[in-house]
């Protein structure tokens, strides 16, 4: 006796595995709610610190500038941080700076050190 599929699994039989693409970071844009959203909870803090600050400053027009500034650079963290294996990297990156500066030696200081 034949097995029967339900059409829905009929339309999976034929179905292959294809690899999914990763996907990009979404982008929060400039609204400082969407942006703290975005941030890893690890950042929030830091965000929100400086977002206050900001809006402090806003009140002289000649610093308004500044809470836009700050939008930006946490836009650009945010997608930053939400890139798969970002916090790998960066560990990587200091454990490497780390080295090089211990290791490294002037030349001047050889046998006095």
């Amino acid at each position: 006796m034949m097995a029967r599929f339900s059409a829905r699994e009929d339309k999976l039989v034929g179905m292959t595995a294809q690899p999914v693409e990763p996907v990009a970071p979404r982008d929060p844009g400039e609204d400082p709610a969407a942006i703290f959203e975005a941030l890893p909870p690890s950042h929030r803090a830091r965000f929100r610190g400086e977002y206050d600050e900001a809006l402090e400053a806003a009140h002289d027009l000649a610093r308004f500038k500044q809470v836009q500034t700050l939008l930006r650079q946490w836009r650009l963290r945010a997608i930053a941080y939400a890139r798969p294996g970002y916090e790998e990297a960066v560990q990587d990156a200091v454990q490497n700076r780390t080295e090089m500066f211990t290791r490294y030696t002037p030349p001047e200081w050889e046998g006095r050190v």
